[in-house]
Order: C-alpha cells, then structure tokens, then sequence
C-alpha cells in the first residue's frame, strides 16, 4: 500500500490547484496545504502520524466532505483524490499504531 500511496501523492503533487468557487477558494487552499502536510509528514517519516496530525487531518477529511458537494470537473477529481490519500493515511497510520513492535527488542524466550 505504501508504493500505491506515494504514487498517488506524487501525481497529486504535479497538478495545480484547480478552478473553484471563489466563496470557498480560501477554504480548500488551506485544505490542500494542511492535509498536503500531514501526508507528506507520514510518507517521508519513520514515525507515522502522531495524535496531533491523525486528528488535523481527521477534521480537515470531514471539512472536504463538505465542500465536495460543491465542486465540478477537474475540481472533483483533485480534491477527490486528495481525501482518498488522506484515507489510506490514516488507515495505514492506524494499522501501524496496533501492530505489535518487532525486531532486536524482542528476546526470545527459553525455557
């Protein structure tokens, strides 16, 4: 999922904010930056998402949803796109954060 993820973003990164309505133009540039951030923090991070960001882009995903309603054209397939990878953020942060650690901190055990 993670090769997926990052071929996702950098298409998304290569298109320019698209044409939208000017009453909510603002809005969805400070989306686009704040949740631009958040996935860009997870993909070239060791450390995931911290609760701060997973909740940011919690709130920024439903503000989206909002404003999704909307949009036209080119416009919904932007900010379409980058709700889809605010998902597979979150959903890959949250898998990381329940599965147990591994590696040279587990000993084994012996009888």
């Amino acid at each position: 999922m993670a090769s997926e993820l990052a071929v996702l973003w950098k298409r998304h990164q290569q298109e320019a904010l698209p044409a939208v309505p000017t009453a909510i133009k603002g809005e969805l540039w400070v989306l686009d930056e704040v949740m631009g951030g958040c996935i860009a923090h997870y993909l070239e991070g060791d450390l995931g998402l911290d609760s701060g960001r997973t909740a940011i882009l919690h709130d920024c995903r439903a503000d989206l949803d909002r404003l999704l309603p909307d949009l036209e054209g080119p416009a919904v397939d932007y900010f379409q796109r980058l709700r889809i990878l605010a998902e597979l953020v979150l959903r890959a942060s949250a898998v990381e954060r329940i599965l147990p650690e591994t590696g040279d901190n587990q000993r084994s055990q012996e009888p």
